[in-house]
C-alpha cells in the first residue's frame, strides 16, 4: 500500500507537534525536577515556578494536540499505541495530573509543610515522566513486540508473517503482545536516562535565562555546564546505537548529525557564558532529536521487533483521505493561532525574575483558619 501525500503530510505535522511539546515542556519538567535540588529556599523555588508559570499549561496543548491528531489522522496507530502502552501512558497521565495539582495548589495554603509536600510531588512526577517519555520514544525506534492476529477465548492467534497483507481486516489487527515489561530493554532504559539528563540541562538553562544575576542564577548556569556534558555523552551513545542497530534509513544520519551539532553548540555557548544562545541551541537540539526519531521509524508508524512484516505502516494506520483533508483545513486555520499565541506569551513574559524581589511573605490561606472555618 503506497503512502499518499496527505498521509505523509500528517506524519510530518504530528512530528512537529511532538517537537513543540518536547522542546517547550522539556524545560518545564527540568525546572520541576530542580525544585528540590537547585533551589535552596522558598524564594528560589517561587522564582522557579514563576518562570514557568505563564507557559506550562500552554505547552501541554502541544501534547493534547499531538494525541488528538494521531487519533484522527492515524486511528490504528493511536489504538495500537494506547492499548499496548496502556499502563505506561496511564502512569504518565496520573503524573501530569499530580503535576497540575502541585503547580496550582501549592500557593493555596500558607504552610511550609504544605508547600514542601507539593514541591516533592512536583519534582518526583517530573522525574518519572521525563524517564517514561524517553522510554516511550526509544520503543518507537527499537520496535515493539507487535504481531497481527486476533484473540480467541483469551488466547492470541497470530497470523503468519507472510500472510499479513492479505489478512488485515475487522478481526485481525495489530497488537502489542509482549506486555508492559517488554517495553523495558537496555536501549529504552538508556533512552529514559538520556531524556532525563536533557530535561535537567534544559531546565537549568531556562532558569539561568529567566533569573537576574545572583547566586541562584550562577548555580543554574553552573549546573547547566555540568549536566549538558553528561547529556551530550548519553545522546551520542543512544543515537549511534539507534542508527546502527534499529534503522535502515541512511538519510537519518542527517538529522542525527544536526542534532549533535546543536547540542555541542549549546555546550560551547554555555561554557562561554552565552546562556541565551545556549538555550536556543539546546531547544533546537531537542526538536531535531524528534526529527531523528521520525526518520528512524518512517515509513512505519510502529515497528515490530518480532518480524518487520508485523510492523504497522503509516498507510495501514491511516484514516480516510476525506478525514485527513478536513483536518488539514482545520490545521491551516488553528496551527498559526497556536504558534502566534505561544510566541506572544514568551515575548510578554520575557523579563528576567530577580529572586530578591520575591516577597518574604508567602501567599495562601492560613491552615488554622481553614480548620476552624474562619475564612468561610
Amino acid at each position: 500500500m503506497d503512502l499518499s501525500f496527505i498521509q505523509l503530510l500528517w506524519f510530518i505535522l504530528i512530528g512537529v507537534l511532538w517537537m513543540g511539546y518536547i522542546a517547550l515542556e522539556g524545560f518545564g519538567f527540568g525546572v520541576g525536577i530542580l525544585l528540590k535540588g537547585l533551589a535552596r529556599n522558598e524564594k528560589e523555588r517561587r522564582a522557579s515556578l514563576n518562570a514557568i508559570g505563564p507557559h506550562w499549561d500552554g505547552n501541554e496543548v502541544w501534547l493534547i494536540t499531538a494525541g488528538g491528531a494521531t487519533f484522527a489522522a492515524f486511528p490504528e496507530w493511536y489504538a495500537t499505541m494506547f492499548s499496548g502502552m496502556y499502563l505506561a501512558l496511564v502512569v504518565i497521565l496520573v503524573c501530569l495530573i499530580f503535576r497540575i495539582c502541585a503547580l496550582e495548589w501549592r500557593k493555596m495554603i500558607n504552610s511550609p509543610r504544605w508547600r514542601n509536600t507539593w514541591d516533592w510531588i512536583n519534582a518526583t512526577v517530573c522525574f518519572v515522566v521525563s524517564i517514561l517519555w524517553g522510554v516511550a520514544f526509544s520503543n518507537f525506534v527499537q520496535g515493539m513486540k507487535i504481531e497481527v492476529g486476533h484473540y480467541e477465548d483469551g488466547v492470541f492467534q497470530a497470523v503468519p508473517a507472510d500472510q499479513v497483507n492479505t489478512s488485515l481486516d475487522a478481526v485481525d489487527k495489530h497488537f502489542l503482545t509482549g506486555g508492559f515489561f517488554s517495553l523495558l530493554t537496555p536501549f529504552t532504559i538508556l533512552g529514559g536516562v538520556m531524556m532525563l539528563a536533557l530535561f535537567i540541562s534544559h531546565g537549568a538553562l531556562f532558569i539561568s535565562i529567566k533569573t537576574a544575576t545572583g547566586d541562584f542564577h550562577n548555580r543554574a548556569q553552573a549546573l547547566a555546564k555540568k549536566s549538558m556534558g553528561v547529556a551530550i555523552i548519553l545522546v551520542v551513545v543512544w543515537a549511534l546505537w539507534a542508527q546502527l542497530s534499529y534503522t535502515n534509513n541512511a538519510i537519518s544520519w542527517l538529522p542525527l548529525g544536526l542534532t549533535a551539532v546543536a547540542f555541542v553548540a549549546a555546550w560551547i555557548f554555555i561554557q562561554n557564558g552565552s546562556e541565551v544562545k545556549a538555550f536556543v541551541a539546546h531547544f533546537v537540539g531537542l526538536a531535531l532529536a524528534v526529527v531523528f526519531i521520525w526518520f528512524t521509524i518512517f515509513p512505519d508508524a510502529m515497528k515490530s521487533s518480532i518480524d518487520p512484516a508485523y510492523s504497522l505502516t503509516l498507510a495501514q494506520a491511516s484514516a480516510t483521505a476525506p478525514t485527513q483533508t478536513i483536518m488539514t483545513i482545520a490545521a491551516v486555520v488553528f496551527v498559526p493561532i497556536i504558534l502566534g499565541y505561544t510566541i506572544w506569551a514568551y515575548k510578554v513574559f520575557a523579563r528576567r525574575i530577580n529572586v530578591d524581589d520575591i516577597p518574604e511573605e508567602a501567599s495562601g490561606i492560613d491552615y488554622k483558619q481553614i480548620r476552624t472555618f474562619d475564612n468561610v
